[in-house]
């Protein structure tokens, strides 16, 4: 049987019960689950950023590994070792946490370049080089790292070429008062959620992101979504704008976004409701731009409304 939006409109259901008040975040998340594309995952600590990750990684029976990630973590703590059996007389791979379906970075931007930098191969290929050895890593592979955009001392922000490895940055921001004030309630009644369940699976999410790879994109779609990625490349207020790769992601999540939306097309609109995500951490505004208060939303929203939409 053919896998269907359904399921992940279910799966959303659910995990909003479970995390109240991020309807965006989630819905975003599964965007990135069906493209395959890994997640920036930015907001202050208690907004449940960890729980979210964690029951999304029950719901889908997917293995999950937590890396919590200190100035101390080195690369062989992420990737592992080989380590000598004195008994059998040979070496043996002691795996580290890359080595599984869905992986939380926790705190990325805490650990030092080498070892953020570990990642970079595992994030692209699938796979990661070991003692001259390539291993191969699960077909699902992805990667959610978790950072805190107040803590700046002590802290080592990724730099550009890694960041434009993520295909989006989600900013989980707090709750709605009357949200916040459901979870209390649930609390106090003694009634949250328990942990959340699907049919989902490894495979099926893999059937998913083959049937999201075959939502048709006109060639006026093409052209419109290239004239973005051009466009952020000559704003005045936009030092660093969209790169190629960033072309790529961004169509393969807007094939994602027609694919919930039940249609076997992608529309303009489509491109649209994924630009905030997509580019808020791969454009870079000008000195100038800072100096006079413009944020990359503002430009993000400017950038939409300069290039004209195709009928």
């Amino acid at each position: 049987m053919a896998i269907t939006p359904d399921r992940f409109h279910q799966l959303k259901a659910t995990l909003s019960r479970i995390i109240v008040g991020q309807q965006a975040t989630i819905e975003q998340l599964l965007i990135a689950l069906l493209c395959g594309g890994h997640v920036i995952l930015e907001g202050v600590p208690g907004t449940a950023k960890t729980l979210l990750v964690k029951e999304l990684s029950q719901a889908i029976h997917a293995q999950f590994r937590r890396a919590q990630l200190t100035p101390d973590v080195l690369p062989a703590d992420l990737i592992g070792t080989h380590i000598f059996d004195l008994n059998s007389r040979t070496f043996t791979l002691k795996a580290g946490p890359v080595f599984t379906e869905i992986l939380l970075a926790d705190e990325i931007n805490r650990t030092p370049p080498k070892t953020q930098a570990a990642l970079l191969e595992a994030m692209a290929e699938r796979q990661v080089t070991l003692d001259g050895e390539t291993l191969p890593l699960s077909p699902l592979f992805w990667v959610i790292a978790t950072q805190n955009p107040l803590e700046f001392e002590g802290t080592y922000p990724l730099p550009e070429a890694q960041l434009d490895r993520f295909l989006f940055k989600v900013v989980v921001s707090y709750p709605a008062p009357e949200f916040e004030k459901q979870m209390l309630l649930n609390l106090q009644n003694d009634a949250s959620v328990t942990a959340a369940t699907s049919e989902l699976t490894v495979e099926t999410i893999l059937a998913a992101q083959a049937a999201v790879a075959r939502v048709k994109v006109t060639e006026a779609v093409v052209d419109y979504l290239l004239a973005l990625v051009t466009r952020s490349r000559q704003m005045a207020d936009v030092a660093l704008g969209a790169s190629p790769r960033a072309a790529v992601a961004w169509l393969r999540a807007s094939q994602a976004t027609a694919w919930l939306a039940e249609r076997d097309y992608v529309t303009p609109d489509d491109v649209k409701a994924i630009a905030p995500p997509l580019l808020r951490h791969r454009l870079i505004l000008t000195p100038d731009a800072l100096l006079n208060g413009i944020t990359l939303e503002q430009a993000i929203a400017s950038l939409l409304q300069t290039v004209t939409v195709p009928r």
